[in-house]
């Protein structure tokens, strides 16, 4: 009997346990779903002033992303990616389902879109002049007779190329242009102005005036980049960034990003139609024209669209560096744009050599190993349709 009454409490206790097991299953999933989900954040790990994985120096778009997690009510997290090229960190990121959103984008339909959607603009960036203080410059004509660093493969670079009257003085980067400034090589540094503002603040002790410009390819409207599938996370940002408009400011004025009226400037003349690409510091910066593609000469064919754009996108991933962004170029002898000038009806066969085999006493290494004849193919219809006569 005693067997039988303990067999069958343990029964009673068995579907009790199993009662309360199943119970446990169905409630753990809604717990879950009431858990505050974090707001993953895309970032380079270490592109200051804007971002670092450093929690001593987080950088302006980290805290700007932690500041926008405290509003909406989640707790932040961080995807780290090294972001060497814009769209390409855009794909990988963001579009890859990485993260929820990447603050600094461009605000533009032109860059990604529809895949990207973006934010309000949250703040202005681009390249700033840099001088000693009480040196205002109020155009391009404030720059005559002066020694102006800019920066290589840039928008200024572009827009002084034609100015006999200005002394251009070709550095490879922010830092470099800081230099030249202190050493008093030049007059003025024309670079980019958030690099600028953070180096002038951390390592120059604020002993330069630093003003922004605006203009085509200057400057642009920074926002925060979403997924096309995202609009509602989007649109709660939106909701809540003009609560976030004084904290901007003070952390602009934290990491050194100029602030102020900016210098207008016109169009770059030695730039033709195209897009005009921010340098590797900084965000990729965007603003893209109507390429018009030439009619071919030595060619059976005008190059298609799709070869175009798939030929633009590998150049200005690959070759932008050294070539100017959509091959805008004010150095004549890397000038793209010239190879239908220089080598008529032979500009294909040597385009052909060049890419498979290099130049290496000029700096251009073999790409055969890299790429494939396709995508050579589709570089070669990208450069047909970019194309100009000499302007000797």
């Amino acid at each position: 009997m005693r067997r039988n009454h303990l067999g069958i409490g343990n029964s009673r206790n068995r579907a009790i346990a199993g009662l309360v097991a199943c119970a446990a299953a169905m409630i753990a999933p809604l717990a879950h779903a009431d858990e505050v989900q974090p707001f993953r954040l895309c970032a380079d790990p270490t592109n200051l002033p804007f971002s670092s994985d450093s929690p001593s120096q987080p950088g302006f778009y980290v805290e700007i992303g932690q500041a926008l997690a405290q509003a909406l009510g989640r707790p932040i997290a961080f995807d780290w990616y090294k972001s060497y090229f814009g769209k390409r960190t855009v794909r990988v990121t963001l579009l890859g389902k990485q993260c929820d959103a990447m603050i600094g984008l461009p605000r533009s339909e032109d860059f990604m879109g529809p895949a990207v959607i973006f934010s309000n603009t949250f703040a202005k960036e681009g390249y700033a002049l840099v001088a000693a203080k009480g040196q205002a410059i109020g155009g391009i004509d404030g720059l005559k007779g002066k020694r102006v660093a800019v920066q290589f493969a840039s928008t200024p670079q572009n827009l002084l190329a034609s100015r006999d009257d200005v002394q251009k003085v070709t550095v490879l980067s922010p830092e470099e242009g800081m230099q030249a400034l202190e050493q008093g090589k030049v007059d003025v540094a024309f670079i980019w102005g958030p690099v600028a503002g953070w180096l002038n603040k951390t390592s120059y002790n604020d002993r330069y005036q630093i003003q922004l410009t605006e203009g085509e390819g200057l400057s642009w409207d920074a926002a925060i980049g979403f997924a096309k599938t995202s609009t509602e996370l989007r649109d709660r940002v939106d909701a809540v960034l003009p609560q976030l408009e004084k904290t901007i400011g003070k952390l602009a004025v934290k990491y050194g990003l100029p602030t102020g009226q900016p210098v207008r400037f016109g169009a770059a003349r030695a730039a033709p139609a195209g897009t005009t690409t921010g340098t590797g510091t900084g965000p990729a910066v965007v603003q893209i024209a109507n390429v018009v593609a030439t009619e071919t000469k030595g060619d059976a064919s005008a190059p298609n669209a799709e070869a175009v754009g798939a030929g633009k996108e590998i150049f200005n991933g690959t070759c932008a560096h050294c070539h100017g962004p959509d091959a805008i170029q004010s150095e004549r002898k890397i000038d793209l744009r010239l190879l239908r000038h220089r080598y008529g009806d032979d500009m294909r066969d040597t385009f052909w050599k060049t890419v498979h085999e290099g130049r290496p006493s000029k700096g251009m290494p073999a790409w055969k190993e890299v790429f494939t004849d396709e995508q050579f193919d589709s570089i070669y219809s990208f450069l047909l349709t970019v194309q100009a006569e000499s302007n000797d």
